[in-house]
């Protein structure tokens, strides 16, 4: 399952995902091998996350997906021979959205790289991941552009570089690169490329260009070839440091790293930006999944007032 994956060039945490559901939906039939089984043990594992687990229904979605991925590209089973699966119905439900005063509350609360990677979450409308997932070589000081690449869904966008950040990014990246002189001087400074860049530039793994933004502070080390070199920050670094600055900013709303994108959208719709650049600009793939930050304004074309604000 794995090779089919990496053949259609899956992402790697969709990967794991894939693997742990169809590890626990073996583990639930007591061991039995998925090709004995079909529908109605499909459907009984379903039904078993959603009754007695209480997943969400996106997750239970996941699990039939990955167990669909398994029967028809691995045990080359057709939908039709596994008949009809349970499919949960995805309740809509409306993001949780910052006023201006709370980012501002909340940044106030992250200090150094930590409060650089939120303000650069909430200025450029970035994942985390995306923006942990940063290179040297994809910020364009000059055009006030950031390049990410292999977004969500494999696809590339640009997005802004906010002015008020250049010059905190600046003197970041010179510390990183001060960091990385260091590193290549004790023989090492190398980081993970994508595909087979490595193999069709042997250099490229210590070129300043393709180093994190935001590399890890401490070295990785190969314990076949005793290579040594850097990832980039782990996303639940980041995520404790922004859940701890919630609760120091007293927030009553259950914000994350993801509100900063919600809120970056729906802030640029209240400043009368046009829907379809900030679908660029967020990567989505139809402006329908855009359009739910207009829900979260309150508002149609006009602003709309209640009628007790007249009494």
């Amino acid at each position: 399952m794995r090779e089919a994956l990496r053949s259609r060039h899956y992402s790697r945490r969709t990967e794991e995902s894939y693997r742990l559901w169809v590890r626990r939906f073996i583990r639930f039939h007591n061991l039995r091998h998925p090709a004995e089984m079909g529908e109605a043990e499909i459907n009984a594992f379903l039904s078993h996350l959603a009754t007695h687990e209480k997943v969400s229904a996106s997750t239970q979605n996941q699990a039939l997906s990955a167990l669909l991925f398994l029967y028809r590209n691995v045990l080359r089973r057709h939908t039709g021979d596994l008949g009809s699966v349970i499919r949960a119905r995805k309740p809509r439900r409306l993001p949780v959205v910052l006023t201006k005063d709370e980012v501002r509350a909340v940044l106030a609360e992250l200090e150094g790289t930590y409060r650089l990677i939120a303000s650069l979450m909430y200025g450029s409308g970035l994942r985390v991941t995306e923006c942990l997932g940063l290179r040297v070589q994809d910020m364009d000081f000059a055009r006030g552009e950031i390049l990410v690449r292999d977004g969500k869904g494999a696809k590339d966008r640009v997005t802004m570089l906010p002015e008020a950040l250049k010059e905190p990014l600046r003197r970041h990246l010179r510390t990183v690169k001060a960091t990385h002189d260091r590193d290549l001087r004790e023989g090492s400074g190398r980081v993970d490329l994508p595909q087979a860049i490595a193999r069709k530039y042997p250099q490229a793994a210590t070129d300043w260009r393709w180093q994190w933004v935001f590399p890890q502070a401490r070295r990785w080390r190969n314990p076949t070839t005793g290579e040594q070199g850097r990832h980039h920050m782990h996303e639940s670094l980041v995520q404790r440091a922004v859940a701890q600055a919630v609760r120091r900013a007293r927030l009553t709303k259950r914000a994350s790293c993801h509100t900063f994108r919600h809120s970056f959208a729906t802030h640029l719709l209240a400043d009368g930006y046009d829907i379809r650049t900030v679908q660029e600009l967020l990567g989505h793939k139809d402006v329908r999944t855009t359009m739910i930050y207009t829900h979260v304004l309150n508002r149609g074309g006009r602003g709309v007032r209640s009628p007790v604000d007249s009494l």
